[in-house]
C-alpha cells in the first residue's frame, strides 16, 4: 500500500515548457488546495492518515451524517473526499480545518503516482476495446469485418471459457499511472506539473501522491536525462 505524502486535486488539462537546454516537457496541469477535513491516529484507529476534501458542495446537498460531521470540525461540506495514508509525523503536521499546500508535501523533481477515472466510453465492440484485427475485408467476407470471431471450441469443453475478450462497457475505471516525473511546483496559484498524461477528463478528480516504487529517486529538471551509451 503506497503511504506516501499526497494530495487530491483537478485536473486542468495539458501544456508544454521549455527547460533550460531548450527540451520541450509536455505536462498535466493540477489544481491542488485540498483541505484537511479529518484525521486517523494511532492511538484511536490504528493507522495514521489524513482525511482531505476539496471543492465545496451546497449544505442541502449534504446528508445530514455528513453534514453532523462538518458542523463538528468547522470545515464546510466538501464535494471529494479521500482518505490518504501517511506516517504519523507527516499528519502530526497537519490541523483539522488547514490547506494542504503543495509545497509542504512535494518538492520539484521528485517521482509521483496519478489515480484517476479513465473517460467512460460506452459499449465498444472487440476492435475499439481490445485493439483486434478484425476479419479479412475480402474473399466473400460481408457485415463480418469488426466481428471477435471463434467464441469457444465445439465438443471439448463445449462452451465459451470464462474471461473472454469481447465487446462490452469501455472505459470509466480507476487507472493509476506510476512513476511519473513532476516537473514544477507553482506555490502561488496551488498547481503542479506532471510530465505526461493523466487519466481523465479535464475536471476529473485525481489523486497524486509519491511514487511508492520511486520514492527515494529524483530527477534534475535542469539537467536532461542521460542515454546509454552503446558498447563499441
Amino acid at each position: 500500500m503506497n503511504q506516501n505524502p499526497g494530495i487530491i486535486g483537478k485536473k486542468i488539462g495539458m501544456t508544454q515548457i521549455f527547460t533550460e537546454n531548450g527540451e520541450v516537457l509536455r505536462v498535466t496541469v493540477i489544481q491542488a488546495g485540498c483541505v484537511v477535513v479529518g484525521k486517523r491516529t494511532l492511538e484511536k484507529d490504528g493507522y495514521s492518515a489524513l482525511i482531505l476534501g476539496l471543492d465545496d458542495r451546497k449544505e442541502k446537498h449534504t446528508n445530514k451524517p455528513l453534514a453532523g460531521y462538518y458542523k463538528a470540525t468547522g470545515v464546510s461540506p466538501k464535494r471529494h473526499l479521500r482518505e490518504l495514508r501517511c506516517p504519523p509525523e507527516h499528519a502530526a503536521k497537519f490541523e483539522v480545518g488547514s490547506v494542504l499546500k503543495v509545497e509542504d508535501v512535494f518538492e520539484t523533481g521528485q517521482y509521483v503516482d496519478a489515480q484517476s477515472r479513465t473517460r467512460g466510453r460506452g459499449f465498444s465492440g472487440v476492435i475499439r476495446r481490445w485493439s483486434m484485427a478484425g476479419s479479412v475485408g475480402s474473399h466473400g467476407t460481408h457485415e463480418y469485418f469488426r466481428h471477435g470471431g471463434s467464441i469457444g471450441t465445439n465438443m471439448t469443453p463445449g462452451r465459451t471459457l470464462p474471461g473472454l475478450k469481447m465487446p462490452g462497457h469501455y472505459g470509466d475505471e480507476t487507472v493509476t499511472i506510476h512513476s511519473q516525473r513532476l516537473i514544477k511546483v507553482i506555490p502561488e496559484d496551488q498547481l503542479i506539473l506532471i510530465e505526461g498524461g493523466v487519466p481523465g477528463p479535464d475536471g476529473s478528480f485525481v489523486v497524486v501522491r509519491g511514487a511508492v516504487k520511486k520514492a527515494k529517486k529524483r530527477w534534475n529538471v535542469a539537467r536532461a536525462p542521460e542515454g546509454k551509451k552503446k558498447k563499441g
